[in-house]
Formats: structure tokens, C-alpha cells, sequence
């Protein structure tokens, strides 16, 4: 079954749960259709995932507020409705305001 998600709703509701965890940070898988996966993640100022190794092939949609995709080859600064693909090597994310991303990867 196919689902609808309102992305505004979404990010106003992850964006407060990030404020309530410890760690700054609320995430849902919002689709699995193999091999495709895409994903809500709202960070507030300041919090971070680590460095991590990419997937197959993914891009990072900045939905709100400022972000930087951190990566060996260099720094990317992403603003809101920017479009980013995420570099074939260990990235991480750094929320330089509050900030929500949605994540599309491709899976092996």
C-alpha cells in the first residue's frame, strides 16, 4: 500500500521530538520499496550524525533550515529546498540551524 506523507506536518512533528530526545535527533523510515528507502531526519542546531559510510547511491533534500554534509572530499553548506547527492564515501551531518532532511538512498 502506498502512503501519502504531508513533508510540512512531518518535519514540524520530528523537529519538536528532536527537541525533546537527549540527543537532539528524530528520524522515520517513511518508504521501503526495494531496493529504494526514504527517510525524514530533523536535527536541532548544533547535534550531528556521525561519520558514517554512504549507501549505494543517495541525495540528501534539506526541508528546513541549514545543514552541512561533512565528507572527506570536502564540506557542503545545504540551505532549505536544496538538493544534495551524498558523496560515495564516510559522510556526516551537522545541523547548523534546526533543521529537517529527507533522505532517499538506494540500497545494495
Amino acid at each position: 500500500m502506498t502512503t501519502t506523507y504531508d513533508l510540512t506536518t512531518l518535519a514540524d512533528d520530528h523537529l519538536a521530538a528532536a527537541h525533546r530526545d537527549a540527543h537532539g535527533r528524530s528520524a522515520e523510515l517513511l518508504a521501503r520499496e526495494d531496493p529504494l528507502r526514504q527517510s525524514v531526519i530533523a536535527l536541532t542546531q548544533g547535534s550531528a550524525l556521525e561519520e558514517h559510510n554512504a549507501p549505494q547511491a543517495a541525495s540528501l533534500l534539506v526541508l528546513r533550515g541549514r545543514v552541512r554534509l561533512t565528507a572527506v572530499s570536502g564540506d557542503t553548506d545545504l540551505a532549505q529546498h536544496e538538493l544534495r547527492a551524498i558523496p560515495q564515501e564516510r559522510h556526516g551531518l551537522v545541523a547548523l540551524t534546526d533543521a529537517v532532511v529527507l533522505l532517499t538512498a538506494v540500497m545494495a
